[in-house]
C-alpha cells in the first residue's frame, strides 16, 4: 500500500496551530495575573494601606513629616508654650477647631466650647489615644485639665469637600473611578477596623446623615480616608447583651438603620427608654450610600456600581443580623477593584479562552 505521509502532515497541522496558541494566550494570561498580583501588592504598599504601618510610634509617641526619630504627646505645659492659634478652621457641638502652627509645622488645636458636653470631649480624647493607627487621625498632644487636644492638619479638610477638591486642576487626574473606588476601600477599612478595635466592636453613631458621615473624615494629601471624630463611639459587647443607642432624640429618614427608627408609630410619643437598643449593623446599612457619594459619576463609576449590586443590597437587608460583616463588604470591594483593573488591563481576554 502506498504510503503518503503528506496526508498525515495536513491532518495533524491545523490542530497543532490552535493548541500551540491556546497555550501561548494561557501563558500569557497566567503571566498577567502574576503580573496583576505584584502590581496591586505594590499599589496597595504605596498607597500606605498594608496591614502594618511602619510609620506609627510606640503608645504615647508621634512623628510625622520628614521626622524620624518618635516624640512623646505634647503636654499642657507644651501645648501652652509651643503651640500658636492662626485662625478658626471649624466648630460643632462640643469642640472648636483652630489652625495652629507647632515648629513652624501646621497642625490642628481642638477645645471644648460646652462645658455640658465635656464627657463626650473626654471619650473623643480616650478613643483617639486608645485607637491611634493608620486608619486614626495623629495624635500630636493633649491637656485633659484644659479640654485641648492636638492631632496632624490635613490641609484638603473633610471628605465633605471631596468634590471641589477633584475639580482643582492639581487634582483631576484623581477623579477616576479607580481612585474613587480606593477611597471606598479605605472608608470601609475605617468601619472594619472599628467593628474589630482593640477595645472592641465601636459603633461609629456621628451618623445621622450623609453630611455628618462626612464631616467625621479627614482626605490626606495622599488621597487616603482617615476618622477624625470619635466622641460618639459607643462599645457594642453582645457576650454581656450590651447593645447601644445613638443619642436620646428620635432618629428618623432613610438614611439611618431602620432599628434605630422608633418603631411603635406615630400615634405613640418617642421615648428614649423605650427605644430598643442596636449593635454595629447600623454602619453597614450605611455603607452603599456613602460610598456611592465616593464613586460619584465619572466615566467607569455605573460598572462599579453594577459590581457591588449584590453586596449592597445584602447591606440594605432589614434585618440587621442578615446583612454582611464589614470584612465581607471589605473582601467584596477588593474583589471587585482586582476584577475591574483586571478587565481594564486584558479586554476580550475572557471571549479569547
Amino acid at each position: 500500500m502506498e504510503k503518503k505521509p503528506h496526508f498525515v502532515r495536513r491532518e495533524f497541522l491545523p490542530r497543532e496551530v490552535p493548541s500551540i496558541s491556546l497555550a501561548l494566550l494561557l501563558a500569557a494570561v497566567l503571566l498577567f495575573n502574576a503580573l496583576l498580583y505584584l502590581y496591586l501588592n505594590k499599589f496597595y504598599n504605596a498607597l500606605g494601606r498594608v496591614e502594618t504601618d511602619p510609620g506609627l510610634c510606640p503608645f504615647g509617641h508621634f512623628k510625622f513629616g520628614a521626622v524620624k526619630n518618635c516624640s512623646p504627646w505634647l503636654s499642657c505645659e507644651a501645648i501652652n508654650r509651643e503651640v500658636r492659634k492662626l485662625k478658626c478652621v471649624g466648630e460643632g457641638a462640643v469642640k472648636k477647631v483652630f489652625l495652629s502652627e507647632w515648629k513652624e509645622k501646621k497642625v490642628v488645636l481642638s477645645q471644648l466650647t460646652n462645658s455640658d458636653l465635656k464627657e463626650d470631649f473626654l471619650h473623643g480624647l480616650k478613643m483617639l489615644k486608645a485607637l491611634q493607627s493608620k486608619y486614626v487621625v495623629r495624635l500630636l498632644g493633649y491637656c485633659e485639665q484644659q479640654f485641648t487636644i492636638l492631632t496632624e492638619y490635613h490641609p484638603l479638610g473633610s471628605l465633605r469637600g471631596l468634590n471641589e477638591t477633584l475639580h482643582i486642576p492639581k487634582y483631576k487626574g484623581m477623579n477616576t473611578w479607580h481612585r474613587r473606588l480606593m477611597l471606598a476601600i479605605d472608608y470601609v477599612s475605617v468601619i472594619r477596623y472599628l467593628h474589630s478595635s482593640p477595645l472592641g466592636t465601636l459603633v461609629m453613631c456621628d451618623s445621622n446623615d450623609l453630611d455628618k458621615v462626612l464631616s467625621q473624615y479627614l482626605l490626606t494629601s495622599d488621597f487616603h480616608v482617615l476618622v477624625n471624630d470619635l466622641d460618639a463611639l459607643p462599645l457594642v459587647n453582645r457576650s454581656a447583651g450590651r447593645l447601644v443607642k445613638c443619642g436620646h432624640r428620635e432618629l428618623q429618614g432613610e438614611f439611618v438603620a431602620p432599628e434605630q427608627r422608633w418603631p411603635y408609630g406615630e400615634d405613640v410619643p418617642f421615648e428614649d427608654d423605650l427605644m430598643p437598643p442596636y449593635d454595629e449593623k447600623t454602619d453597614i446599612w450605611k455603607i452603599p450610600d456613602v460610598s456611592n457619594f465616593f464613586l460619584g459619576h465619572v466615566e467607569g463609576s455605573d460598572i462599579v456600581r453594577l459590581h457591588l449590586f449584590d453586596i449592597h443590597a445584602a447591606c440594605k437587608k432589614k434585618d440587621p443580623a442578615e446583612r454582611p460583616s464589614a470584612q465581607e463588604v471589605l473582601d467584596t470591594y477588593r474583589k471587585v477593584l482586582t476584577l475591574l483593573i483586571r478587565e481594564a488591563a486584558m479586554p476580550g481576554t475572557r471571549e479569547m479562552l
